[in-house]
């Protein structure tokens, strides 16, 4: 669900740069006086996590489109809704800055979409509710299914919102909304059984993540569950990102639908053309892929030239983005929380 910049304005665009930059520091404020020092690295952790696991697209069956773990409710119900907006703010702009995975000025609509209406909408008013002070599992499973498709369908609504705002696209409410919320409804689904079976089984092994640790009870190290989360990060953007589904996302799909394209052209000029230009600079792996030569790219264009890609696709160059991706994930989210936390201790 991450939004080109062919999809927006540069009002759209800019008035979602300055809501999401309002969150982020109103987030930051909430964390200089309740981040603890040992969620500084779960933060960094648990942000690489999600970048890994937002590589790996899973099939819709019957529908021909695919999704992906958005991760917003993951990381709200283990670092409280502050933080993971923070986390997930991490990861949309390492995507879009180094891998083009999403636009640069969609930026801010995309940390709002993925970041906003899980953290602070779902998890708070839906998952903690539901999942109540000492859930179980079945609650826990519901809470996180629930809270799952409400903000995906949240955030998908907000994709159809925006892009009809900014008028430059040939996509009209109507078509485009039935369209989109049907299939994220599937998305959410999925993610929604993905977070839940995550949860449970964190919630059973380390309770003290969700501060449900017994009373009396001595605070146990975390390092066993860094180490654990850094490890699947690792197997799961080196390897596991081989079997992502090839099929397009939710909003391509729709966006095919519509418009019988999968990706719509940006302005050639103004706003859009210089944003691209600086996002093609420093994405140095875009599509998590090492860069082609502009005589591939002509050759691939070409309606002929377009083979079906293998199954699973093993690429050094997926593995690579996996890896590196992830590693930088977790050093902006990490500096992020060591920031904020040692900002803390100097007021205290």
């Amino acid at each position: 669900m991450h939004m080109a910049d062919a999809l927006l304005s540069p009002a759209v665009g800019g008035t979602m740069w300055a809501a999401s930059a309002g969150l982020l520091a109103y987030s930051s404020s909430r964390l200089k006086t309740s981040l603890d020092d040992r969620r500084v690295p779960l933060m960094g952790v648990l942000a690489a996590f999600v970048f890994a696991a937002q590589m790996i697209n899973f099939s819709i069956p019957g529908t021909g489109s695919s999704g992906h773990l958005g991760g917003g409710l993951i990381l709200a119900a283990l670092l409280g809704p502050h933080a993971a907006f923070l986390s997930i703010a991490s990861v949309l702009a390492v995507q879009a800055l180094f891998f083009a995975d999403g636009g640069l000025l969609a930026l801010g609509c995309n940390i709002f979409n993925l970041g906003f209406f899980p953290c602070f909408l779902a998890y708070p008013l839906i998952y903690k509710p539901l999942a109540g002070e000492a859930p179980s599992r079945g609650r826990l499973m519901a809470a996180s299914v629930i809270a799952a498709i409400a903000g995906l369908q949240l955030g998908a609504f907000g994709v159809v919102l925006e892009t009809v705002a900014s008028g430059i696209s040939e996509l009209p409410f109507s078509s485009f909304v039935l369209l989109m919320q049907p299939i994220h409804l599937a998305i959410g689904l999925v993610e929604g059984v993905v977070t839940a079976m995550l949860l449970v089984f964190l919630h059973k092994a380390r309770p003290e993540l969700f501060g449900a640790a017994q009373p009396g009870a001595q605070a146990r190290t975390l390092r066993p569950v860094l180490v654990g989360l850094a490890l699947a990060a690792m197997v799961i953007g080196g390897g596991l990102s081989w079997f992502a589904a090839g099929d397009p996302d939710g909003l391509e799909w729709a966006m095919a639908k519509v418009s019988g394209k999968e990706e719509l052209e940006a302005p050639e000029h103004g706003i859009h053309a210089t944003l691209g230009a600086l996002q093609s600079r420093f994405a140095f792996l875009p599509d998590y892929n090492f860069k082609e030569p502009e005589a591939a790219k002509d050759e691939a264009a070409a309606p002929e030239a377009k083979p079906a890609e293998a199954w699973p696709n093993v690429s050094a160059g997926t593995s690579l983005s996996g890896l590196l991706g992830g590693f930088m994930t977790l050093c902006l989210a990490g500096i992020v929380a060591l920031v904020l936390r040692r900002r803390a201790h100097a007021k205290a």
